[in-house]
């Protein structure tokens, strides 16, 4: 099939790249053909963010949002920011201190409510959404740039064989790509080494968010209330954060993000988690409620030092693909969007410029896009938080974060001078000999849940008989290096229980992967010590399917 475009991901900023493209070309009385395809079973179900949204970009989208309709119902009232000391004791910070977490004017929203409503908006303009297709190939032209994609095959076998219900996946030809994967996109992380996208950049860095849905006592919901945290029961030198959302219908929607900059092999984020909501000042609001879901994903922190080259011949990244997060605000939603409006706007000039060959041929490399996002309150805001993440990196939560607050709450991060983060996040590991065992509290069952209760929660579904989406390179690796070096520490990082080490009846230890486990976070990709394992996609429609993350 041939398109104009083609957007690979139904996320925040991939729909606000449709959109825009689409409103672009009917004010002008042009013809663009648009396409999305989204690998989920519907737009939204792998989508999972906190979320406080900024409305700033889509003030830009769509001005009369609210009267359209558009899911966001529940505007920020109160922030609180608290420093937990162990599990009984904490305070409350003084936002004074906190820059970043001063939410006014913000709304407590599901992202993938918000990203289906933007799907519905971008339809109803002429832009054809394909959910449950997975695009697995990046398609190039004999000159290297890029020609579209192709999706997956399904009804593959785990042997390879063709089932009955075998459907060949489909060439989507365009003249321009735009990767909207999100973060450590597969296709993106291809693009980003074969056009050396990151020359002269560091290294892009990440966090693991983890996300429940509550339904909680009405008696202690307070519609609209943001609560951040910090501290306990983060091990030293891993600054992790958390929230505490108040959203719709007693509702409540918590979190917790661990850098995966960690040293300790022995860590396990998802018992972090776990432990963290034992705190009495989370706990009081849980008790006597109900879990409803669960989910955990990969997020970008690397800030613009690690944002790599955004355009190469015959495509574009946006969003998390480009590493737009604002990770000291916990924010990526409205500077993904961001990124995508401003993408649209280049390809509308690309596509309708008649003196130029882009136009007519396509496959051009769109410099004017970094030009765009250089101008724009996008580039602004990421360059202002630019030295947090670093910051924190070298300093720790309590002396990095006074310092944090002099570099933004004093100078406004006007300071000249930009720190580097140059240690990848797969390389910050050390032996499990020595570092200290960390023995995590059995689940309640009550307050905290152990990890395939909460896999169970997420609705996560895989085709059995299809080949394994989680690949070795060296199927060796985890036993003969990662095992004795790292006490193989995919088995604690993975928050679904994809990973175990087994024991057969001969006593010989072998390396387990339970893929249909998988909620698609992507942390095994970023954090094996080895980079051995890569993560593929699976057949269309698998993984999490959430239904209001």
């Amino acid at each position: 099939m041939e398109f104009d475009v083609v957007i690979v991901g139904a996320g925040p900023a991939g729909l606000s790249t449709a959109c825009k493209l689409a409103q672009l070309a009917a004010k002008n009385e042009k013809e663009i053909s648009i396409c999305v395809v989204e690998k989920g079973s519907e737009v939204g179900a792998h989508i999972l963010s906190g979320a406080v949204l900024d409305p700033k970009a889509m003030n830009e989208l769509f001005p009369d949002w609210k009267a359209m309709g558009a899911p966001l119902n529940v505007p920020v009232t109160k922030d609180q920011v608290k420093f937990m000391f162990n599990q009984k004791h904490s305070i409350n910070v003084p936002l004074l201190f906190t820059p970043g977490f001063h939410n006014q004017g913000n709304y407590v929203v599901s992202l993938g409510n918000v990203c289906r409503w933007l799907a519905e908006q971008a339809e109803n303009m002429g832009v054809e959404v394909y959910p449950g297709f997975a695009a697995a190939e990046v398609l190039y032209h004999e000159d290297g740039s890029v020609k579209g994609i192709a999706t997956g095959d399904m009804g593959v076998s785990e042997a390879g064989e063709h089932k009955d219900s075998y459907m060949r996946g489909m060439e989507l030809h365009a003249k321009y790509t735009v990767f909207s994967e999100g973060c450590r996109g597969n296709l993106g992380k291809e693009l980003i080494e074969k056009f050396e996208l990151d020359k002269d950049r560091d290294p892009q860095h990440y966090g693991l968010g983890f996300k429940e849905i509550w339904e909680i006592d009405p008696a202690k919901h307070e519609a609209g209330l943001v609560v951040h945290s910090m501290g306990w029961p983060a091990t030293k030198d891993t600054v992790s954060g958390s929230y505490l959302y108040h959203g719709e219908g007693n509702q409540v929607a918590l979190g917790y993000v661990v850098p995966l900059s960690y040293e300790n092999p022995h860590l396990s984020p998802f018992d972090e988690f776990q432990q963290w909501k034992q705190q009495s000042a989370i706990r009081h609001y849980l008790e006597g409620g109900k879990r409803i879901t669960y989910g955990a994903r990969a997020l970008i922190k690397g800030g613009p030092q690690s944002r790599p080259k955004m355009s190469f011949p015959g495509g574009l990244l946006v969003g998390d693909d480009a590493g737009t997060l604002n990770f000291a605000r916990i924010k990526g939603s409205h500077t993904a969007m961001k990124s995508g409006l401003i993408a649209a706007e280049t390809l509308y000039s690309a596509l309708t410029d008649e003196s130029s060959t882009a136009s007519l041929e396509g496959h051009a490399d769109l410099v004017n896009y970094a030009d765009k996002f250089d101008q724009s309150w996008l580039n602004t805001e990421l360059n202002k938080w630019r030295n947090f993440g670093p910051i924190i990196h070298k300093f720790g939560g309590i002396i990095g974060g006074a310092l944090a607050f002099i570099e933004q709450g004093i100078f406004q991060g006007k300071l000249g001078f930009t720190l580097s983060d140059p240690k990848p996040d797969h390389s910050t590991l050390k032996t499990a000999a020595s570092m200290p065992k960390i023995e995590y509290p059995k689940p309640d069952n009550v307050i905290s849940f152990d990890k395939l209760s909460s896999v169970f929660l997420s609705n996560t579904n895989h085709e059995e008989d299809q080949p394994c989406h989680l690949t070795l390179r060296d199927p060796n690796v985890p036993i003969k290096h990662n095992l004795p070096l790292y006490d193989e520490p995919a088995q604690r990082y993975c928050p679904a229980g994809v990973y175990e080490i087994v024991e057969s009846a001969e006593g010989e230890k072998q390396f387990q992967i339970n893929a249909q486990n998988c909620v698609h976070c992507k942390t095994c990709d970023i954090k094996d010590p080895t980079q051995n394992i890569v993560w593929i996609t699976p057949e269309g429609t698998g993984g999490p399917n959430y239904p209001n993350m």
